[in-house]
Protein backbone atom coordinates (compact mmCIF):
# COMPACT_ATOMS: atom_id res chain seq x y z
CA UNK A 1 0.00 0.00 0.00
CA UNK A 2 2.84 2.41 0.91
CA UNK A 3 4.63 1.74 -2.38
CA UNK A 4 1.36 2.25 -4.24
CA UNK A 5 0.79 5.57 -2.50
CA UNK A 6 4.33 6.74 -3.25
CA UNK A 7 3.96 5.68 -6.88
CA UNK A 8 0.70 7.61 -7.21
CA UNK A 9 2.28 10.68 -5.62
CA UNK A 10 5.27 10.54 -8.00
CA UNK A 11 2.94 10.08 -10.97
CA UNK A 12 0.83 13.07 -9.86
CA UNK A 13 3.94 15.25 -9.44
CA UNK A 14 5.23 14.20 -12.86
CA UNK A 15 1.90 14.99 -14.50
CA UNK A 16 1.65 18.37 -12.78
CA UNK A 17 5.20 19.32 -13.78
CA UNK A 18 4.73 18.14 -17.38
CA UNK A 19 1.57 20.23 -17.73
CA UNK A 20 3.06 23.26 -15.97
CA UNK A 21 6.21 23.31 -18.14
CA UNK A 22 4.40 22.75 -21.45
CA UNK A 23 3.40 26.38 -22.27
CA UNK A 24 6.84 27.76 -21.45
CA UNK A 25 8.60 25.05 -23.45
CA UNK A 26 6.39 25.72 -26.48
CA UNK A 27 7.11 29.44 -26.08
CA UNK A 28 10.85 28.74 -26.11
CA UNK A 29 10.62 26.40 -29.09
CA UNK A 30 8.47 28.64 -31.29
CA UNK A 31 10.33 31.89 -30.55
CA UNK A 32 13.73 30.22 -30.96
CA UNK A 33 12.84 28.97 -34.44
CA UNK A 34 11.21 32.25 -35.48
CA UNK A 35 14.07 34.26 -33.98
CA UNK A 36 16.73 32.82 -36.27
CA UNK A 37 14.66 33.38 -39.42
CA UNK A 38 15.19 36.41 -41.62
CA UNK A 39 13.48 39.42 -40.10
CA UNK A 40 10.57 41.14 -41.90
CA UNK A 41 11.15 44.46 -43.60
CA UNK A 42 10.71 47.48 -41.38
CA UNK A 43 8.32 50.30 -42.16
CA UNK A 44 9.38 52.81 -44.79
CA UNK A 45 11.44 55.65 -43.27
CA UNK A 46 9.67 58.92 -42.70
CA UNK A 47 10.70 61.86 -44.84
CA UNK A 48 12.62 64.63 -43.09
CA UNK A 49 9.63 66.96 -42.74
CA UNK A 50 7.65 64.23 -40.95
CA UNK A 51 10.20 63.45 -38.23
CA UNK A 52 8.56 63.79 -34.80
CA UNK A 53 9.87 65.91 -31.96
CA UNK A 54 11.15 63.56 -29.22
CA UNK A 55 11.95 63.72 -25.53
CA UNK A 56 14.60 61.31 -24.24
CA UNK A 57 13.53 60.61 -20.67
CA UNK A 58 16.17 59.47 -18.18
CA UNK A 59 14.67 58.25 -14.87
CA UNK A 60 17.39 58.61 -12.22
CA UNK A 61 17.53 57.73 -8.53
CA UNK A 62 20.81 58.74 -6.85
CA UNK A 63 22.85 58.58 -10.06
CA UNK A 64 25.23 61.52 -9.58
CA UNK A 65 28.29 59.35 -10.31
CA UNK A 66 27.11 58.21 -13.73
CA UNK A 67 24.63 60.79 -14.99
CA UNK A 68 27.28 62.83 -16.83
CA UNK A 69 28.50 59.83 -18.84
CA UNK A 70 24.91 58.90 -19.71
CA UNK A 71 24.06 62.41 -20.91
CA UNK A 72 27.29 62.60 -22.95
CA UNK A 73 26.44 59.26 -24.58
CA UNK A 74 22.89 60.41 -25.37
CA UNK A 75 24.20 63.59 -27.00
CA UNK A 76 26.38 61.44 -29.23
CA UNK A 77 23.34 59.27 -29.93
CA UNK A 78 21.34 62.34 -30.96
CA UNK A 79 24.04 63.40 -33.41
CA UNK A 80 22.54 65.68 -36.04
CA UNK A 81 18.90 64.88 -35.18
CA UNK A 82 16.75 67.94 -34.77
CA UNK A 83 13.83 68.28 -32.39
CA UNK A 84 15.19 66.08 -29.60
CA UNK A 85 15.52 67.05 -25.92
CA UNK A 86 17.02 65.20 -22.97
CA UNK A 87 14.92 65.25 -19.79
CA UNK A 88 16.25 63.80 -16.53
CA UNK A 89 13.79 62.82 -13.78
CA UNK A 90 15.59 63.17 -10.45
CA UNK A 91 13.29 60.89 -8.47
CA UNK A 92 13.52 60.90 -4.67
CA UNK A 93 17.23 61.66 -4.89
CA UNK A 94 19.32 62.31 -1.79
CA UNK A 95 22.47 63.12 -3.78
CA UNK A 96 23.47 65.65 -6.42
CA UNK A 97 21.83 64.02 -9.44
CA UNK A 98 19.64 67.05 -10.21
CA UNK A 99 22.51 69.52 -9.70
CA UNK A 100 24.91 67.58 -11.92
CA UNK A 101 22.33 67.15 -14.69
CA UNK A 102 21.31 70.82 -14.59
CA UNK A 103 24.96 71.89 -14.82
CA UNK A 104 25.26 69.80 -17.99
CA UNK A 105 22.53 71.87 -19.63
CA UNK A 106 19.68 69.35 -19.79
CA UNK A 107 16.17 69.78 -18.48
CA UNK A 108 15.59 68.30 -15.02
CA UNK A 109 12.27 67.36 -13.43
CA UNK A 110 12.51 66.88 -9.67
CA UNK A 111 10.10 64.50 -7.97
CA UNK A 112 9.92 63.93 -4.21
CA UNK A 113 7.30 61.49 -3.00
CA UNK A 114 8.49 58.94 -0.46
CA UNK A 115 5.12 57.19 -0.36
CA UNK A 116 5.09 56.45 -4.09
CA UNK A 117 8.54 55.17 -4.92
CA UNK A 118 9.50 53.39 -8.10
CA UNK A 119 10.39 53.83 -11.74
CA UNK A 120 6.76 53.53 -12.85
CA UNK A 121 5.75 56.48 -10.68
CA UNK A 122 8.71 58.52 -11.99
CA UNK A 123 7.84 57.87 -15.63
CA UNK A 124 4.16 58.64 -15.12
CA UNK A 125 5.16 61.92 -13.43
CA UNK A 126 7.27 62.89 -16.45
CA UNK A 127 4.71 61.83 -19.06
CA UNK A 128 1.93 63.83 -17.38
CA UNK A 129 4.01 66.99 -17.72
CA UNK A 130 5.56 66.39 -21.13
CA UNK A 131 2.29 65.39 -22.81
CA UNK A 132 1.17 69.00 -22.25
CA UNK A 133 3.96 70.07 -24.61
CA UNK A 134 4.53 69.40 -28.32
CA UNK A 135 6.50 66.14 -28.10
CA UNK A 136 5.29 63.41 -30.44
CA UNK A 137 7.31 60.58 -28.97
CA UNK A 138 9.30 59.58 -25.90
CA UNK A 139 12.42 57.41 -25.59
CA UNK A 140 13.20 55.95 -22.15
CA UNK A 141 16.84 55.35 -21.25
CA UNK A 142 18.12 54.26 -17.82
CA UNK A 143 20.69 56.52 -16.17
CA UNK A 144 23.44 53.89 -16.24
CA UNK A 145 23.14 53.33 -20.00
CA UNK A 146 25.19 54.08 -23.11
CA UNK A 147 24.10 54.41 -26.74
CA UNK A 148 25.92 54.90 -30.05
CA UNK A 149 25.71 57.54 -32.76
CA UNK A 150 22.58 57.01 -34.85
CA UNK A 151 20.59 55.64 -31.94
CA UNK A 152 18.04 58.46 -31.79
CA UNK A 153 17.72 58.71 -35.57
CA UNK A 154 16.52 55.08 -35.75
CA UNK A 155 13.79 55.78 -33.21
CA UNK A 156 12.81 59.05 -34.85
CA UNK A 157 12.45 57.39 -38.25
CA UNK A 158 10.41 54.50 -36.83
CA UNK A 159 8.06 56.69 -34.80
CA UNK A 160 7.69 58.97 -37.82
CA UNK A 161 6.39 56.01 -39.82
CA UNK A 162 3.44 55.71 -37.41
CA UNK A 163 4.41 52.81 -35.11
CA UNK A 164 2.80 52.65 -31.66
CA UNK A 165 5.82 51.72 -29.58
CA UNK A 166 9.38 50.46 -30.02
CA UNK A 167 12.00 48.39 -28.24
CA UNK A 168 15.64 48.21 -29.31
CA UNK A 169 18.36 45.70 -28.45
CA UNK A 170 19.26 45.82 -24.74
CA UNK A 171 22.61 44.26 -23.90
CA UNK A 172 25.40 44.37 -21.33
CA UNK A 173 28.12 47.00 -21.25
CA UNK A 174 30.46 44.78 -19.19
CA UNK A 175 29.77 41.29 -20.55
CA UNK A 176 33.41 40.14 -20.20
CA UNK A 177 34.00 41.37 -16.63
CA UNK A 178 33.26 38.11 -14.78
CA UNK A 179 31.80 34.66 -15.29
CA UNK A 180 28.48 35.94 -13.94
CA UNK A 181 28.23 38.87 -16.37
CA UNK A 182 29.34 36.61 -19.25
CA UNK A 183 26.59 34.16 -18.39
CA UNK A 184 24.12 37.03 -18.06
CA UNK A 185 25.20 38.22 -21.51
CA UNK A 186 24.21 34.84 -22.98
CA UNK A 187 20.89 34.91 -21.11
CA UNK A 188 20.17 38.46 -22.31
CA UNK A 189 20.86 37.45 -25.90
CA UNK A 190 18.00 34.99 -25.46
CA UNK A 191 15.59 37.16 -23.46
CA UNK A 192 16.37 40.59 -24.94
CA UNK A 193 17.22 39.71 -28.55
CA UNK A 194 16.24 36.22 -29.75
CA UNK A 195 12.74 36.19 -28.29
CA UNK A 196 12.03 39.72 -29.53
CA UNK A 197 13.21 38.77 -33.02
CA UNK A 198 10.89 35.75 -32.85
CA UNK A 199 7.87 37.82 -31.88
CA UNK A 200 8.64 40.40 -34.56
CA UNK A 201 8.92 37.61 -37.16
CA UNK A 202 5.52 36.27 -36.06
CA UNK A 203 3.88 39.70 -36.18
CA UNK A 204 3.40 39.90 -32.40
CA UNK A 205 4.01 42.72 -29.96
CA UNK A 206 7.61 42.15 -28.90
CA UNK A 207 7.39 43.44 -25.33
CA UNK A 208 9.08 46.17 -23.29
CA UNK A 209 12.39 45.60 -21.49
CA UNK A 210 12.34 48.71 -19.32
CA UNK A 211 15.31 50.36 -21.08
CA UNK A 212 15.71 51.47 -24.68
CA UNK A 213 12.02 51.63 -25.47
CA UNK A 214 9.85 54.36 -26.95
CA UNK A 215 6.19 55.31 -26.95
CA UNK A 216 4.32 57.56 -29.35
CA UNK A 217 2.21 60.41 -28.06
CA UNK A 218 -0.99 58.74 -29.28
CA UNK A 219 -0.07 55.53 -27.46
CA UNK A 220 0.45 57.31 -24.15
CA UNK A 221 -2.79 59.24 -24.51
CA UNK A 222 -4.65 55.99 -25.15
CA UNK A 223 -2.84 53.95 -22.49
CA UNK A 224 -1.47 56.14 -19.65
CA UNK A 225 1.71 54.88 -18.01
CA UNK A 226 0.25 54.16 -14.58
CA UNK A 227 2.03 50.83 -14.09
CA UNK A 228 3.59 50.92 -10.61
CA UNK A 229 4.70 47.37 -9.79
CA UNK A 230 8.36 46.34 -9.61
CA UNK A 231 7.87 44.78 -13.05
CA UNK A 232 6.26 47.94 -14.43
CA UNK A 233 7.53 47.29 -17.95
CA UNK A 234 5.80 43.89 -18.15
CA UNK A 235 2.70 45.30 -16.52
CA UNK A 236 2.46 48.18 -18.98
CA UNK A 237 3.06 45.92 -21.98
CA UNK A 238 0.05 43.82 -20.99
CA UNK A 239 -2.03 47.00 -20.96
CA UNK A 240 -0.78 47.91 -24.42
CA UNK A 241 -1.73 44.52 -25.87
CA UNK A 242 -5.14 44.66 -24.21
CA UNK A 243 -5.66 48.07 -25.85
CA UNK A 244 -4.72 46.69 -29.28
CA UNK A 245 -1.33 48.43 -29.36
CA UNK A 246 1.83 46.79 -30.64
CA UNK A 247 5.49 47.19 -29.69
CA UNK A 248 7.83 46.78 -32.68
CA UNK A 249 11.46 45.73 -32.50
CA UNK A 250 14.44 47.79 -33.74
CA UNK A 251 17.32 45.36 -34.20
CA UNK A 252 19.68 47.93 -35.72
CA UNK A 253 20.53 49.89 -32.56
CA UNK A 254 21.48 48.87 -29.03
CA UNK A 255 21.32 50.31 -25.53
CA UNK A 256 24.05 49.07 -23.20
CA UNK A 257 23.96 48.99 -19.40
CA UNK A 258 26.38 47.64 -16.82
CA UNK A 259 25.48 44.65 -14.66
CA UNK A 260 26.77 44.41 -11.09
CA UNK A 261 29.84 42.17 -10.84
CA UNK A 262 29.86 41.65 -7.09
CA UNK A 263 27.63 38.95 -5.61
CA UNK A 264 25.73 41.29 -3.27
CA UNK A 265 24.73 43.69 -6.03
CA UNK A 266 23.82 40.85 -8.37
CA UNK A 267 21.71 39.19 -5.65
CA UNK A 268 19.75 42.38 -4.97
CA UNK A 269 19.16 43.05 -8.66
CA UNK A 270 18.08 39.52 -9.60
CA UNK A 271 15.83 39.18 -6.56
CA UNK A 272 14.11 42.48 -7.28
CA UNK A 273 13.57 41.74 -10.99
CA UNK A 274 12.45 38.16 -10.60
CA UNK A 275 10.43 38.83 -7.45
CA UNK A 276 8.50 41.45 -9.39
CA UNK A 277 8.00 39.02 -12.25
CA UNK A 278 6.69 36.28 -9.95
CA UNK A 279 4.34 38.78 -8.33
CA UNK A 280 3.00 39.73 -11.76
CA UNK A 281 2.60 36.04 -12.64
CA UNK A 282 0.48 35.50 -9.54
CA UNK A 283 -1.64 38.58 -10.24
CA UNK A 284 -2.05 38.37 -14.01
CA UNK A 285 -2.04 34.70 -15.09
CA UNK A 286 -5.56 33.89 -13.78
CA UNK A 287 -6.92 37.04 -15.45
CA UNK A 288 -5.12 36.33 -18.73
CA UNK A 289 -6.41 32.74 -18.82
CA UNK A 290 -10.00 34.00 -18.54
CA UNK A 291 -9.40 36.64 -21.23
CA UNK A 292 -7.85 34.14 -23.65
CA UNK A 293 -10.71 31.68 -23.08
CA UNK A 294 -13.11 34.54 -23.82
CA UNK A 295 -11.51 34.95 -27.26
CA UNK A 296 -8.83 37.62 -26.70
CA UNK A 297 -6.23 35.67 -28.70
CA UNK A 298 -3.65 38.48 -28.81
CA UNK A 299 -3.09 37.83 -25.09
CA UNK A 300 -2.12 34.19 -25.67
CA UNK A 301 1.58 34.89 -26.27
CA UNK A 302 1.92 37.29 -23.28
CA UNK A 303 0.28 34.57 -21.18
CA UNK A 304 2.79 31.99 -22.46
CA UNK A 305 5.62 34.43 -21.72
CA UNK A 306 4.52 34.76 -18.10
CA UNK A 307 4.10 30.99 -17.77
CA UNK A 308 7.74 30.60 -18.88
CA UNK A 309 9.64 31.06 -15.63
CA UNK A 310 13.08 32.72 -15.60
CA UNK A 311 15.26 30.29 -17.54
CA UNK A 312 17.28 29.07 -14.54
CA UNK A 313 14.14 28.01 -12.68
CA UNK A 314 12.63 26.54 -15.84
CA UNK A 315 15.80 24.46 -16.36
CA UNK A 316 15.77 23.30 -12.73
CA UNK A 317 12.18 22.09 -13.04
CA UNK A 318 13.00 20.25 -16.27
CA UNK A 319 15.87 18.53 -14.41
CA UNK A 320 13.48 17.54 -11.60
CA UNK A 321 11.04 16.15 -14.17
CA UNK A 322 13.78 14.03 -15.75
CA UNK A 323 14.65 12.54 -12.36
CA UNK A 324 11.11 11.26 -11.75
CA UNK A 325 10.82 7.53 -12.63
CA UNK A 326 7.75 7.62 -14.87
CA UNK A 327 7.35 7.27 -18.62
CA UNK A 328 5.53 10.61 -18.85
CA UNK A 329 8.31 12.37 -16.92
CA UNK A 330 11.03 10.89 -19.13
CA UNK A 331 9.26 11.62 -22.43
CA UNK A 332 8.15 15.17 -21.57
CA UNK A 333 11.44 15.94 -19.82
CA UNK A 334 13.45 14.97 -22.90
CA UNK A 335 11.19 17.08 -25.13
CA UNK A 336 11.51 20.10 -22.86
CA UNK A 337 15.28 19.60 -22.60
CA UNK A 338 15.43 19.53 -26.41
CA UNK A 339 13.59 22.87 -26.52
CA UNK A 340 16.13 24.32 -24.06
CA UNK A 341 19.06 23.08 -26.13
CA UNK A 342 17.52 24.44 -29.34
CA UNK A 343 17.03 27.79 -27.60
CA UNK A 344 20.70 27.80 -26.60
CA UNK A 345 21.85 26.96 -30.13
CA UNK A 346 19.67 29.77 -31.50
CA UNK A 347 21.24 32.19 -29.00
CA UNK A 348 24.73 31.19 -30.13
CA UNK A 349 23.72 31.68 -33.76
CA UNK A 350 22.17 35.15 -33.51
CA UNK A 351 24.79 36.31 -30.98
CA UNK A 352 27.76 35.07 -33.02
CA UNK A 353 28.97 33.34 -29.85
CA UNK A 354 32.22 31.42 -29.83
CA UNK A 355 34.60 29.46 -27.66
CA UNK A 356 34.52 31.93 -24.75
CA UNK A 357 30.73 31.68 -24.39
CA UNK A 358 30.90 27.90 -24.74
CA UNK A 359 33.37 27.70 -21.86
CA UNK A 360 31.16 29.95 -19.74
CA UNK A 361 28.38 27.35 -19.96
CA UNK A 362 30.46 25.18 -17.62
CA UNK A 363 29.48 27.59 -14.83
CA UNK A 364 25.75 26.96 -15.30
CA UNK A 365 25.47 24.39 -12.43
CA UNK A 366 27.05 26.87 -10.01
CA UNK A 367 24.74 29.61 -11.28
CA UNK A 368 21.70 27.41 -10.73
CA UNK A 369 22.80 26.70 -7.16
CA UNK A 370 23.30 30.42 -6.60
CA UNK A 371 19.79 31.12 -7.90
CA UNK A 372 18.40 28.64 -5.36
CA UNK A 373 20.02 30.62 -2.56
CA UNK A 374 18.07 33.69 -3.74
CA UNK A 375 14.66 32.10 -3.17
CA UNK A 376 14.11 33.60 0.34
CA UNK A 377 15.05 37.09 -0.87
CA UNK A 378 12.97 36.59 -4.01
CA UNK A 379 9.96 35.58 -1.92
CA UNK A 380 10.30 38.76 0.14
CA UNK A 381 10.55 40.84 -3.04
CA UNK A 382 7.23 39.44 -4.27
CA UNK A 383 5.43 41.13 -1.41
CA UNK A 384 6.97 44.58 -1.82
CA UNK A 385 5.63 47.61 -3.60
CA UNK A 386 7.66 49.11 -6.42
CA UNK A 387 10.36 50.68 -4.25
CA UNK A 388 13.33 51.97 -6.21
CA UNK A 389 16.66 50.62 -4.99
CA UNK A 390 19.80 51.71 -6.80
CA UNK A 391 21.88 48.60 -7.49
CA UNK A 392 25.45 48.98 -6.25
CA UNK A 393 27.88 49.06 -9.19
CA UNK A 394 31.63 49.27 -9.35
CA UNK A 395 33.06 52.70 -10.09
CA UNK A 396 34.65 51.66 -13.37
CA UNK A 397 31.29 50.59 -14.77
CA UNK A 398 30.57 54.23 -15.49
CA UNK A 399 33.83 54.75 -17.32
CA UNK A 400 33.48 52.02 -19.96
Amino acid sequence: MAYSTIGLAISAIATALAVFLLPGSLELLILSIAGVLKQPKTASPAIATDLPKLAIIVPAHNEEQGIAACIDSLRQGIGNCNGTDIVVIADNCSDGTATYATALGVRVLIRDNLEQRGKGYALDFAFQQLLNEDYQGFIIIDADSRVATGFVSAFQQALGSGLDALQCRYQLLNAQTSWRTSLQHIAWLGFNVLRLRGRQRLGLSVGILGNGFALSRDTLLAVPYDATSIAEDLEYHLRLVRAGKKVSYIDSVTVLAAAPTQQQGASVQRSRWEGGRFRLIADEVPVLVREVLAGHWLLLEPLAELLLLPLAFHALLVAVLLLLPTALATASGLLYLSALLLHLMAIFKIGNCGWHELKILASVPFYLLWKLTLLPRLWRSMGKNATWERTARESNDHEN
